[in-house]
């Protein structure tokens, strides 16, 4: 199992609008991440920065990776990419952490 953290950015007027479409999220992204071997995915809000820091529990890089080719990813960042900071594919733009210390 791999720990991955990141951090991503929402506009400070649509946080709210950002927290409603991730509760719950689709269905079909629900299973795609799961059978692409995403054990765990949490997002926090620090309200104060707008900065989302997501943490993922992963089998593979190889499989987290290719769920950026799926249909329903690329349809879910297209839905989002009027709330937060993305990329030229719709993607977020985001920026890796490193872990320091973790306690089993």
């Amino acid at each position: 199992m791999i720990r991955k953290a990141f951090k991503m950015e929402v506009y400070p007027d649509k946080t709210e609008e950002y927290i409603q479409r991730h509760n719950p999220i689709w269905d079909e992204l629900k299973a795609t991440l799961k059978n692409h071997g995403v054990y765990y995915y949490n997002i926090f809000l620090d309200k104060e920065s707008n900065f989302l820091y997501a943490y993922v529990e992963i089998e593979s890089e190889e499989k987290w990776n290719s769920i950026a080719q799926t249909t329903i990813c690329r349809q879910w960042w297209k839905s989002l990419d009027s709330l937060m900071k993305t990329n030229a594919d719709d993607s977020p733009v985001t920026k890796e952490l490193i872990e320091i210390f973790h306690l089993d």
